[in-house]
């Protein structure tokens, strides 16, 4: 196959020859029209030449024969058979344009007729010329039939022209707009077919955005789309090797750490329960201050270690259809010592809605957002978790009564390892890495969390398109 400019050259020249090769039919059927057109009004002239040229030859005819019986003119006599000639030349005129049939054969045979009277005594003459007056009246009526008959014959191949030229301009017409519709449907064939490859590689693209790094990239097309197809398989691979060295670095720095960590903490445990002396009060101070600082950096490796983990299960996700109300119920029942120690009281509402969505992350991600409810609520406080669907959207909305974001700190609310300025007094420092989950497993989904800002307490808003 081509490259991708080839195949639209060739698209383009197959949609611009459709109506290329019409009007150039168009062109040869008009130009055979107009030349067919040129001959009838030639045929015409023609017939109407001859038929005025035998009423003249009719006319000189009569004036010389009946001349020639009176006076016995030799010359006269051969002025007739000139006459004759040509009226037989007219007559074999309109043979040639189409007008051949029993009139001229009465015609010729009334002049036989005429010339026969012209022969005979001279006694005879005058009575011979009044015989060849009437016959001539005869004649001059076969005339005025053959000038009607040529008017039939002209008018019945103008009707036939005119016919002709109309089926042909419908005819025309038709293979116009046949044409037309065709041009549009190999357009828009073309198109999608042209297209598709760039919908794979924009999905490839998405698909590498999205971090989803275990589905082989292989985009079959034009060589020029294959040759981005293969660069964007051989990214994909070197970002499954960086993700692969990434997370191996993770495990072997809190591998190579803990053992410390957890020798630094069993020493200052040992120090501070006297087994190597009895310390002083700074001594004391010192040795608390160590262990609860060997103690927070455990926890900020091991919610390193569980962010690392929580991005790289979102891009693992097994949807299948569930009820996204009974999952909001089944994360307040999870939590429910939780909010119920704190006196609190947590309500649910919306309608059924069921989502393809993998249950275990998106349960995770609302249970995230409840827990931080929960901890950051006044006592005796109200949680409202909402759902609500639209016809291409879920919304699920997870409010609280606390002292809701800081300004400063809306915009990195959803930075890992980030803590706000307001945290609650009696609840233990959370590690800063909740709020990352939830947007890691939501984007997974192919969704958006975000706060909503136009509310003082805490308001937090997931959207969850419908799974295609």
């Amino acid at each position: 196959m081509g490259s991708f400019r080839q195949l639209l050259l060739v698209a383009f020249l197959l949609i611009a020859a459709l109506p290329g090769v019409t009007a150039l039919r168009a062109v040869v059927v008009l130009g055979r029209l107009v030349a067919q057109s040129s001959e009838e009004a030639d045929r015409a002239l023609a017939l109407n030449g001859a038929t005025h040229a035998l009423a003249a030859r009719t006319a000189g005819m009569e004036r010389t024969a009946r001349q020639s019986l009176v006076l016995s003119d030799a010359l006269l006599r051969r002025r007739f058979d000139e006459e004759w000639r040509s009226a037989r030349g007219a007559l074999d005129q309109m043979a040639e344009a189409g007008l051949a049939g029993p009139d001229s054969a009465r015609w010729r045979k009334q002049a036989e007729d005429i010339a026969e009277l012209l022969h005979g005594p001279a006694e005879t003459a005058l009575d011979r010329e009044r015989l060849a007056a009437a016959e001539f009246r005869i004649l001059e009526e076969i005339n005025a039939e053959l000038a009607a008959h040529v008017q039939a014959l002209v008018g019945s191949r103008d009707r036939a022209l005119r016919e002709q030229l109309y089926a042909e301009r419908t005819q025309l017409m038709q293979q116009v707009w046949a044409s037309l519709v065709l041009a549009a449907l190999l357009a828009i064939a073309f198109g999608i077919w042209l297209a598709r490859p760039f919908k794979r590689l924009e999905h490839a693209v998405v698909q590498l955005g999205e971090e989803r790094l275990d589905e082989a990239i292989d985009i079959r097309g034009p060589s020029d789309v294959r040759r981005v197809s293969q660069q964007l398989e051989w990214l994909r691979l070197r970002l499954t090797e960086l993700d692969a060295d990434k997370a191996r670095f993770l495990r072997h720095v809190s591998h190579e750490l803990k053992t410390p960590l957890a020798a630094l903490r069993e020493g200052a445990a040992l120090l501070e329960d006297g087994v190597a002396g009895q310390l002083t009060g700074n001594q004391a101070e010192v040795v608390r201050i160590l262990r609860q600082n060997t103690l927070l950096l455990q926890a900020q490796i091991e919610a390193l270690l569980q962010f690392n983990a929580a991005a790289f299960e979102a891009r693992q996700l097994r949807r299948r259809p569930t009820d996204l109300l009974a999952l909001l119920h089944a994360q307040v029942d999870a939590q429910r010592l939780q909010w119920q120690a704190r006196r609190l009281e947590v309500i649910v509402e919306g309608p059924p809605a069921v989502l393809e969505v993998d249950p275990d992350k998106l349960g995770a991600a609302i249970g995230n957002l409840l827990s931080n409810a929960i901890r950051f609520s006044p006592p005796g406080g109200t949680i409202r978790l909402s759902l609500t669907e639209q016809p291409d959207r879920v919304f699920i909305d997870v409010r609280d009564q606390g002292p809701g974001i800081a300004e400063a700190d809306r915009t990195r609310v959803f930075e890992p390892f980030y803590r706000g300025e307001r945290q609650p007094r009696d609840a233990a420092r959370g590690t800063g890495i909740g709020l990352s989950i939830v947007q890691e497993y939501i984007a997974a989904h192919g969704g958006t969390v975000r706060l909503v800002s136009d509310d003082a307490a805490g308001h937090f808003r997931m959207e969850l398109p419908h799974a295609q």
